[in-house]
């Protein structure tokens, strides 16, 4: 039978929970096996000041050229994997279109439209609704009571949201709004406060497969870490200078496949060494502009 998609809506989310949730879009987990993802161009690609992770980089020289080629080999490995990619972009105005995480994020029952805390990137968050309304995607709703990026909205397993707040590019207002908004679905939501230094939860904490999750023990709150062991989870340790240099911002394509930058040799030996198939790509220089490969990817559909 095939799966009836809904009509594209602006908000979709059902006030007190209960909303039905997407056939055929839309993820329930960050580990199930990934069918479409949505990546950015990085055609208008530049490097600016947006975090403490590019003010660093600034200092250094910068191949454009460089940059824009490890983005098509990331590319390539999804494509290699069978992940059909979905492309955004690139629009002159919109340099940091490349990061797709921040600007929604996907659930079970549509896209979520978020409220970027720079200015010069806000103007994503129009490109995605137009995005979204051309794969026939509704959204579910639209962050309006503080900033939230998508970076920060991370599904540890079906029903359980950990929500990073540095304070900075994602504010309380704007996770306790989406956080009521999970809650109200039956969901249960843990709000992760940390140092702005660490820019997004998504580069010290992201699942690898269901009950296993890499997690950089070095600057996670014990508090995060204690809740993921008393919900089963393994963990898998990342160094910090791993994830410093975004070893820790990976990709999970479910079936015990991951992409992942070949910096993060750490990572990479210790998954290989459970059996999982690890696509090494290098990410050194278009990760210079503030961002890894979880920071460039969207999940659209994730299917069990």
């Amino acid at each position: 039978m095939t799966a009836v998609r809904p009509a594209f809506s602006l908000q979709r989310r059902l006030a007190g929970g209960g909303t039905p949730t997407l056939e055929y879009w839309g993820a329930a987990n960050e580990t199930d096996r990934l069918t479409d993802v949505l990546l950015g161009s990085p055609g208008a690609l530049k490097r600016l000041a947006t975090s403490s992770l590019t003010r660093k980089y600034l200092r250094d020289p910068w191949d454009e050229k460089v940059a824009k080629a490890q983005h098509a080999e990331l590319v390539s490995a999804y494509e290699t994997f069978g992940v059909k990619v979905h492309m955004v972009g690139p629009e002159p105005e919109l340099p940091m279109e490349v990061y797709t995480r921040d600007s929604s994020f996907m659930t079970p029952y549509g896209a979520v439209i978020t409220n970027m805390s720079q200015w010069w990137r806000r103007g994503e968050n129009f490109a995605l609704i137009r995005k979204y309304e051309e794969l026939g995607i509704p959204i579910y709703d639209m962050v309006t009571a503080g900033y939230l990026e998508g970076g920060d909205f991370n599904v540890i397993e079906e029903n359980t949201l950990l929500l990073g707040c540095s304070g900075e590019r994602t504010q309380e207002e704007g996770a306790n709004q989406v956080a009521e908004w999970f809650r109200a679905e039956g969901w249960e939501v843990k709000i992760a406060l940390f140092d702005p230094y660490y820019v997004h939860i998504d580069l010290m904490v992201v699942p690898v497969a269901e009950k296993l999750t890499a997690v950089c023990l070095t600057c996670t709150d014990p508090k995060v870490v204690d809740w993921l062991k008393a919900k089963g989870h393994e963990l898998i340790d990342v160094p910090f200078q791993d994830t410093m240099d975004l070893g820790c911002n990976f990709m999970s394509l479910g079936g015990d496949r991951v992409i992942l930058p070949k910096r993060s040799q750490d990572l990479s030996q210790k998954l290989k060494a459970r059996g999982f198939e690890v696509a090494e790509v290098e990410m050194s220089e278009i990760s210079m502009t503030g961002g890894g490969i979880h920071c460039m990817a969207q999940a659209l559909r994730r299917v069990k």
